[in-house]
């Protein structure tokens, strides 16, 4: 049995073929090839740097699909299925909308796949395969299961090693998708496993691609504590609620961490109560003043996230966000467009009250751009949040930025090591700054244009 696992790209700009120049390896499809050892032969193909190979002789094309890259997935599928391949789905879309999703595929997978893949082999070899299979929450996530980082070698993903030690966050953030997905539940791997995996691998710089690597504090320290031994550098996702901790503070740093995605989200303490973002209140607030003096006490270079187009923001706080922002010299930071995900609260509301665009369903609309509203927001229009979006994301990364946020000398500039990442990454997302924004979804357009053009 031949198995294709495709991870697809988001889309193009106007009239270029957009190439992802930060891509990280795609784990959750060196996990899948980890569980079909010995099922299957499998091939893995990044479509965001990589042609497809569409006819070689599949008998199933697995997708991974997310709601940004859900057009294209559509398109992929489509063209496996003109070949009588099988086509199966499964991921964070999948679960958000599984009757859209089924659509455009045989079968999808709900959930966790660990439990359920050698029933899905086996049901496809009795001719027998179901439209859903629901695997639910797998406890503990990965068991027994490590990637097959083979199949990254030769692709050119940036020099990070992808690993998971948890999955999952148990606030419930109206507008996140990870929160539907889980039910705002965590759940934490095997110690050992993640130890061996590490291990295993041949890096020393780890992206602990966790949604919140310490929602579990007692666990993290544990995990921690095995850590040390290994003298590796990491960097992974987290909430604020992390820097009242100081055991657990003092366990990243001498573990080898160097940083942390954090979801401020917000400067405003109004839209940190419309979205339901009560942890990052739970020591007061001061727009953040004592947390951030403490990720300098601690040496951790910050990307700070946040997301801008709530009822309670205005063009004006939005850029007050920027302000803050380069005022506290974070390493990087994003100001994310709220999205409405499909099936969260934050969509459902939109929805009740007339507020969506796109009939509702941005990511397959032929007209929507990449970092543009999908929703009418209450303080400005759609318009003005995506302009000022990307004057947000355009002054952060200006060289005068870039310049002037180096100076920070507890975390930017507070070990050789540091200051690499700092000027590696920082003009790579000033690139993509300008290579995403504005850009279509899907391929197919690009494509028949070229193919025409050819002719």
């Amino acid at each position: 049995m031949k198995i294709a696992l495709i991870k697809p790209a988001i889309g193009t700009k106007l009239h270029s073929l957009y190439v992802d120049e930060g891509r990280m390896e795609p784990l959750q499809l060196g996990v899948l090839a980890g569980l079909l050892t010995g099922y299957a032969e499998v091939l893995l193909y990044d479509d965001r740097m990589e042609k497809i190979q569409y006819d070689k002789p599949f008998d199933i094309a697995m997708i991974t699909i997310e709601t940004y890259t859900a057009k294209r997935a559509y398109e992929i599928a489509e063209e496996f299925k003109k070949r009588n391949v099988t086509v199966m789905m499964g991921g964070m879309h999948a679960r958000l909308i599984p009757e859209e999703v089924l659509e455009h595929c045989d079968s999808i997978i709900l959930g966790d796949a660990e439990n359920i893949m050698d029933k899905v082999i086996e049901d496809f070899k009795t001719n027998n395969l179901k439209r859903v299979y629901e695997g639910g929450v797998v406890i503990p996530p990965q068991k027994g299961v490590f990637p097959r980082r083979d199949l990254y070698k030769g692709k050119g993903y940036l020099p990070i090693s992808l690993i998971q030690f948890s999955r999952g966050c148990v606030h419930n953030c109206n507008y996140c998708a990870v929160s539907r997905y889980f039910n705002s539940r965590h759940y934490t791997r095997n110690i050992d496993e993640v130890i061996k995996e590490i291990e295993f691998q041949n890096r020393k710089f780890l992206f602990f691609v966790d949604d919140n690597f310490a929602a579990n504090k007692e666990k993290a320290k544990e995990f921690l504590k095995a850590l040390i031994p290994l003298k590796v550098h990491w960097v992974s996702q987290g909430s604020i609620d992390m820097l009242y901790d100081d055991e657990l503070m003092e366990l990243i740093v001498k573990s080898g961490g160097l940083g942390f995605v954090m979801g401020f989200e917000s400067i405003n303490e109004a839209s940190l109560d419309f979205m339901g973002k009560r942890v990052n209140k739970l020591n007061g607030f001061n727009k953040f003043k004592w947390e951030i003096e403490r990720l300098r006490y601690w040496g951790l270079q910050t990307w700070a996230a946040f997301t801008i187009g709530h009822d309670t923001d205005t063009v004006e706080s939005i850029k007050a966000t920027l302000d803050f922002s380069i005022q506290n010299k974070f390493t990087f930071a994003a100001f994310n467009i709220l999205m409405p995900y499909p099936n969260t609260p934050l969509y459902n509301k939109l929805k009740e009250e007339n507020r969506l665009l796109y009939g509702g369903k941005w990511w397959l609309d032929d007209s929507y751009r990449f970092n543009n509203a999908a929703f009418i927001p209450k303080n400005m229009t759609p318009d003005e949040l995506s302009e000022v979006g990307f004057y947000c994301r355009n002054e952060f990364n200006k060289p005068s930025s870039l310049l002037y946020r180096m100076f920070e000398f507890n975390t930017n500039m507070a070990s050789l090591h540091r200051f690499i990442i700092y000027w590696i990454y920082n003009p790579l997302f000033r690139k993509e700054v300008y290579k995403k924004q504005g850009m279509l979804f899907g391929l197919k357009r690009y494509l028949e244009r070229n193919n025409s053009a050819e002719r």
